[in-house]
């Protein structure tokens, strides 16, 4: 006779909640997400996702994994220097949210960071010490933290308007047009005058 009610904990229920978690912020945002709508999603009972992960906090924290890491992905856009790192930050950046699996996640974080402040700080600490600041310590101009803000607002406006907003003809455009208008600002940013 086939079980019926709610999974068990066991092997693969902690990726299954962090799985419903992801989909349930990306959709409705922190403020909008619920435990216990993440726990019916992945078929567990919402003390389970609570005993795993505490508060919905702690639960977006975990399900809030970058899909790539940036202190492994950062030294190889880096270690050529300044010279064409606008184009190859922007590259990079488009083809994280291309890659569906890979766009989840980042609406997530940017609805949660949208809706609600302490989201919000945890983004804005993650961004600021693990990518900003990288970014900021291979600039060889006057500034280089505010130099390395201006390409990260470059960046979160860019998908803002193209993925998440999705604004046309914008959203629609090939990567190499995106690429040719944007790439001269964010490397003006990194490497060039920022007054007159």
């Amino acid at each position: 006779m086939a079980r019926t009610g709610r999974r068990p904990a066991g092997s693969g229920t902690r990726e299954t909640i962090l799985s419903a978690a992801r989909a349930a912020f990306a959709r409705h945002g922190y403020d909008g997400a619920t435990v216990r709508g993440i726990g019916a999603a992945a078929g567990v009972d919402p003390a389970l996702v609570h005993h795993y992960y505490g508060t919905k906090q702690g639960l977006f924290v975990a399900a809030m994994e970058f899909p790539v890491e940036p202190a492994t992905v950062l030294p190889a856009l880096l270690a050529p220097g300044v010279d064409g790192l606008g184009e190859r930050l922007l590259r990079f950046f488009l083809a994280l949210w291309e890659n569906a699996d890979g766009r989840s996640p980042f609406l997530a974080l940017i609805r949660g960071a949208v809706s609600h402040e302490e989201s919000a700080a945890l983004l804005r600490e993650f961004v600021t010490r693990e990518v900003l600041g990288r970014v900021a310590a291979a600039v060889n101009e006057s500034q280089p933290q505010l130099r390395a803000t201006l390409v990260g607002s470059q960046m979160v406006g860019l998908a803002m308007a193209r993925y998440v907003i999705r604004i046309e003809p914008l959203a629609s455009a090939d990567i190499e047009t995106v690429v040719a208008a944007v790439a001269p600002t964010v490397q003006r940013y990194l490497a060039g005058p920022l007054a007159g």
